[in-house]
């Protein structure tokens, strides 16, 4: 059974705290990057590259047979009010055990124990018949799965399996809802606000759609795994020329969480029927990203991102439990997550079979005084051990 030896943890311990005290806000994370490739190198992987979008991937194998990828994500949300800190963010404190700071959990410690994991593989004896991939991937929190899209479709890595090491308390996850983003923008007719019956208030027809979009909200379609789906309207804003003026345009967003069942098509089409039964002016439309990676590659796509589920028989889900089980002595739940994660990308476009085991809890993410238990760090790099092992083990 794998262990890691007491300067193992030592290791692990100060290469996550090096992790958590850079700051790696999407698009920024090249400092992170480099020290993930520099700690790869150390612990005796065989190949350690940058990839074009600015991946991380480190590589154990002969190159062939089948293909094992664990994914982790180097990129954070930013602090938020700082004053809702009671610990520096970027401190990587270390009390009772829980390492504290911005991206402990979601998801420097999993990384961390990603590298670790496959240190144990390349301590062992273990011969593997097939390839082994680590790959600390960027831009996971303003559009998941579109780096391992790069990895995957522009790059030439397409794995059997994929491991997320996103945050599941070291159960097992075989899924999630998916999500897309809408923006409304409705059209009003301006007028001084002294007069506003001479104009034509897009803010007041905008929130007569915001209320009705309430009560769709009630009715929306449920899975008996992943749950209902969601909507929730989380910004709005207008233009006008100044503060008393009726505004002549109001925008709104809407975060739609989708179950498995419910399509981009279904959702717009919702949104367009409230529209029409309020027979208010406005235009649908889906939001859409672009950013720079900080290798200087152009990232753009619509946001949208599918459900997807693995089904519990399936043979990933039994091995990461069997994996877990053999490792904490007790067999793990096996659930979902209510976040969504680069899985959309992984199983719900490319088809390839994907399953999440981490530490850390999932309700740390993006919140503040973020943290994370080291022990949990050491236990997961000795699950991703074995499951590498179980999986690409030479017969």
């Amino acid at each position: 059974m794998f262990e890691l030896s007491i300067q193992d943890q030592s290791n692990l311990t100060s290469f996550l705290k090096d992790l958590v005290r850079t700051p790696s806000l999407s698009c920024q994370e090249e400092a992170v990057a480099a020290r993930v490739a520099a700690e790869m190198r150390a612990v005796g992987f065989d190949e350690v590259w940058t990839d074009r979008v600015g991946n991380v991937v480190g590589h154990i194998g002969g190159g062939s047979g089948p293909r094992l990828l664990y994914d982790g994500h180097m990129d954070t949300v930013g602090v938020g009010d700082p004053a809702s800190w009671t610990r520096d963010p970027y401190g990587a404190e270390i009390e009772g055990g829980l390492l504290f700071g911005l991206g402990a959990a979601d998801m420097k410690g999993p990384l961390a124990s990603l590298v670790y994991g496959a240190k144990l593989i390349v301590d062992s004896d273990i011969q593997l018949a097939g390839d082994l991939y680590v790959a600390a991937v960027v831009q996971e929190e303003p559009c998941e799965g579109y780096a391992m899209r790069v990895l995957v479709e522009e790059e030439g890595l397409r794995p059997d399996w994929v491991v997320l090491a996103e945050p599941t308390n070291l159960q097992v996850s075989r899924g999630h809802r998916g999500r897309m983003e809408m923006h409304v923008t409705v059209q009003g007719r301006p007028s001084h606000a002294s007069v506003p019956e001479q104009g034509e208030n897009a803010i007041y027809d905008a929130a007569r759609i915001i209320f009705s979009l309430d009560l769709l909200a009630g009715s929306l379609s449920e899975d008996t795994f992943l749950g209902k789906g969601t909507l929730a309207v989380t910004h709005i804003e207008n233009t006008a020329a100044s503060k008393n003026v009726i505004p002549d345009s109001c925008t709104f967003v809407i975060d739609r969480r989708l179950t498995l069942g419910e399509t981009e098509a279904k959702a717009m089409a919702e949104v367009q029927g409230v529209i029409n039964h309020e027979a208010v002016r406005a235009q649908i439309r889906l939001a859409e990203f672009e950013h720079t990676s900080y290798t200087g590659y152009v990232c753009r796509d619509v946001e949208r991102y599918p459900a997807w589920v693995v089904p519990e028989s399936h043979d990933l889900v039994r091995a990461a439990a069997r994996a877990v089980k053999q490792i904490v002595g007790a067999r793990p739940a096996i659930g979902k997550w209510d976040f969504s994660t680069d899985g959309v990308y992984t199983m719900g476009v490319a088809d390839i079979p994907t399953v999440g085991v981490g530490p850390g809890e999932e309700r740390q993410a993006h919140t503040a005084n973020e943290h994370i238990r080291l022990s949990d760090c050491f236990t997961a790099a000795r699950i991703y051990a074995q499951l590498s092992a179980d999986l690409l083990r030479q017969v």
